[in-house]
């Protein structure tokens, strides 16, 4: 009997968890009142924006060092490859998750700090690895650590900022993802030629470690400087319960997914694209039409940075101004204009012409950008401040895994077995992206009209009682 009533508590306890996020949600313009000021509320995006700077840095750099560390290590390049891609990709996720349920349970701003500090500690470790295993664990720890960013930092945003201004904040955090990539490249490739030129010969402790080694460790050392700013910055207060279990989490999640795996798939597509692109457009230029690496580095570089900028500005803008004309929903429509234009950038790229294929891949990495913006906007407003972590999480993990496990062996395997023409790269980008494309118009679509019309599709209160009955069988 007693077993019975405690089950009943307990039953009753997560339901109300549910109807108390479920009441929570009510995707509109008018937002409560803020814990931060305004001014506050931006320079923390301006902190955020450093350090998502400072994380894409520290991930891809080693992309230039790699012959550097490959001599001197003696590894392969199938395993700096490794090193590269699933070694860091596969915790990344994971652990993004882990953070994102850590990040409605407990207070943001220390969570933070300590995965900062964790990936500047795995820079410098990587940077003073004596072998190849040593060099693997630095990596790994670099994805625990990065995996803490994006769940923590657009939830603090959401709840530092009003409705009609969420887009242009979340667009200016973007900018970090956008230029920290070629940032990184860049600021690598300079430390390192600059540290083969003798000019840190002077510095204390650091100069003597070879110049790859230099590199690693002078960015992992000045990345603390991220940690000791991010002690300015307030943590904001969110709206709703105090904690929630992980079931009543879990039921949040299966009692809206008629509305969440649409945009959630939606994103995933276009990662798909974007992962395609990225990889083999520069492929493109050089097998196709012969372009030089220089020409080829050089053009690609000044396109998807300069296009990355005013898709997060714009988008940001343009989402905000959306949302106040027509609502939260009025968000998805300019992502579905937005993928729309994604669709002809990729169909445009397999017509033959070199400069098309540097349009195509302007205009994909705009419109990709503007649409994703409105997703992380329409996420942040729809899902209750305490499952949010969580929401932003998996988004970054369907994306991350799906675009870049599929996107550019999709290309790869196309031009192989469909076309079986080394040249037929272009071919093959317009073959998987515009598919993918059109499939998450249809996507978005589906989400827009269920955002409207919340109630169809979606689990009723006995759906998820029953749901709760059969996990606690389970």
């Amino acid at each position: 009997m007693l077993v019975e009533l405690r089950c009943d508590s307990v039953d009753r306890a997560l339901h109300g968890h549910v109807h108390e996020l479920m009441s929570l949600h009510s995707p509109s313009l008018s937002s409560p009142p803020r814990s931060v000021s305004a001014g506050a509320a931006w320079w923390m995006v301006a902190i955020f924006l450093l350090t998502t700077l400072i994380s894409y840095t520290d991930r891809l750099v080693l992309s230039v060092l790699v012959d550097e560390i490959r001599g001197e290590l003696r590894l392969s390049d199938s395993y700096v490859g490794f090193l590269q891609g699933p070694a860091f990709t596969l915790v990344y996720v994971f652990a993004a998750v882990a953070f994102g349920r850590l990040t409605d349970r407990r207070q943001r701003k220390p969570i933070l700090i300590t995965g900062v500090v964790l990936w500047c500690l795995a820079q410098i470790l990587c940077g003073l690895a004596q072998n190849g295993s040593v060099l693997l664990v630095g990596r790994l720890l670099l994805g625990i650590g990065e995996g803490v960013l994006l769940p923590v930092t657009f939830s603090m945003i959401a709840d530092c900022f009003p409705a009609k201004r969420l887009g242009l904040a979340n667009g200016v955090l973007v900018l970090g993802t956008v230029v920290g990539g070629p940032l990184g490249i860049t600021v690598g490739g300079v430390l390192l030629t600059a540290a083969k030129g003798g000019t840190f010969a002077g510095w204390p402790l650091i100069a003597s470690l070879a110049p790859w080694r230099f590199v690693l460790v002078a960015m992992g050392i000045a990345g603390f400087v991220s940690p000791l700013l991010l002690l300015t910055i307030r943590e904001p207060s969110r709206a709703g319960i105090s904690g929630v279990p992980a079931e009543g989490t879990l039921l949040y999640f299966r009692s809206d997914s008629s509305r969440l795996w649409p945009l959630y798939s939606a994103m995933a597509l276009l990662s798909i694209g974007d992962y395609g692109l990225v990889s083999w457009i520069p492929t493109t230029l050089s097998r196709h039409f012969g372009w030089a690496a220089d020409a080829v580095g050089v053009t690609f570089g000044i396109v998807t940075a300069a296009t990355g900028v005013a898709g997060a500005l714009s988008g940001g803008w343009l989402s905000d101004f959306a949302a106040r004309r027509g609502g939260v929903a009025s968000r998805l429509a300019l992502s579905v204009t937005a993928a729309i234009f994604a669709v002809v950038a990729a169909a445009v790229i397999c017509l033959g012409s070199a400069s098309l294929v540097v349009i195509g891949l302007g205009l994909w990495v705009l419109a990709s950008t503007v649409g994703a913006i409105g997703a992380f906007c329409v996420l942040q407003e729809m899902m209750p401040a305490r499952v949010r972590g969580t929401g932003i999480a998996l988004l970054t993990f369907c994306n991350t895994l799906i675009g870049l496990g599929c996107g550019p062996a999709l290309v790869a395997l196309t031009t192989d077995h469909v076309y079986r023409l080394a040249t037929a790269v272009d071919r093959s980008i317009s073959t998987v992206a515009v598919p993918a494309g059109i499939s998450a118009c249809a996507l978005l679509l589906l989400a827009r009209h269920r955002l409207k019309h919340p109630h169809i599709g979606n689990s009723d209160d006995a759906s998820s009682s029953q749901t709760l009955s059969e996990a606690k069988s389970s």
